[in-house]
C-alpha cells in the first residue's frame, strides 16, 4: 500500500475517498440533467413520425438533392405501391412527366417563400393517374441550408371524375317531351 506522505494521497486516505465520491456524485447529476435534455426531444420526433405516418393524406420526406427519402402509408395507398418501391426515386418520378414544368415552377417559389400549392397528376403502379392537390414546404436547418422538403397530397380524383361526369351530362342535349 501506498502511504500518506506530505504531497501524497493513499488509497486509504479518507480525503482521497471523498474526493472520488464529489467527483461521482457531479458527474451523475450531470450526466441525468444531459439525459433529460434529450428525452423531450426524442419523444417529440417519436410523435411527429406516428403522426406523419398515420395522416389521411400522403406525405413523403424529399431529401434536399430531390430523392424520395420516405414516405408514408397513405401515399403509396393513394399511388398503388408499396412504401419502400417509393425510396429513392426523384420526387418528379411520382407525378405525370407532363407536369413537370408546373413542380419546378412550384418548388422554385417554395423555396422563396417556405411552402405552395399545386395541383398535379400522379402516377399510379397500375399507369393510370389520380389528381392531386400538392403542398410543398421547405425544411431548412439551424443555419438556414436547405435539407429537403414534405411533399404533401391530397386525392381529388374523385371529386374530378364526378366533375368530369356532371360536364358530359350538363352538355348532352336533353330529348324534349311533347
Amino acid at each position: 500500500m501506498l502511504e500518506a506522505g506530505a504531497d501524497k494521497l493513499t488509497f486509504q486516505s479518507p480525503e482521497l475517498w471523498l474526493y472520488m465520491l464529489g467527483l461521482s456524485t457531479l458527474l451523475g447529476i450531470a450526466f441525468r440533467r444531459e439525459k433529460k435534455k434529450f428525452i423531450p426531444l426524442s419523444d417529440e420526433l417519436y410523435s411527429k413520425s406516428v403522426v406523419i405516418d398515420h395522416v389521411q393524406s400522403g406525405v413523403a420526406w424529399v431529401r434536399a438533392d430531390g430523392a424520395v427519402r420516405s414516405v408514408n402509408e397513405s401515399l403509396a395507398t393513394m399511388l398503388l405501391f408499396a412504401p419502400r418501391e417509393l425510396n429513392g426515386r426523384t420526387w418528379y418520378d411520382l407525378f405525370e412527366a407532363s407536369d413537370r414544368a408546373i413542380l419546378e415552377e412550384a418548388y422554385t417559389k417554395m423555396l422563396l417563400m417556405g411552402k405552395i400549392s399545386v395541383s398535379a397528376r400522379g402516377n399510379r403502379a397500375d399507369g393510370t393517374h389520380a389528381y392531386l392537390n400538392v403542398l410543398l414546404v421547405a425544411v431548412h436547418d439551424h443555419k438556414s441550408r436547405l435539407v429537403g422538403h414534405y411533399c404533401m397530397l391530397a386525392d381529388h380524383t374523385r371529386e374530378r371524375l364526378l366533375e368530369q361526369q356532371l360536364d358530359a351530362r350538363s352538355q348532352t342535349p336533353r330529348a324534349s317531351s311533347m
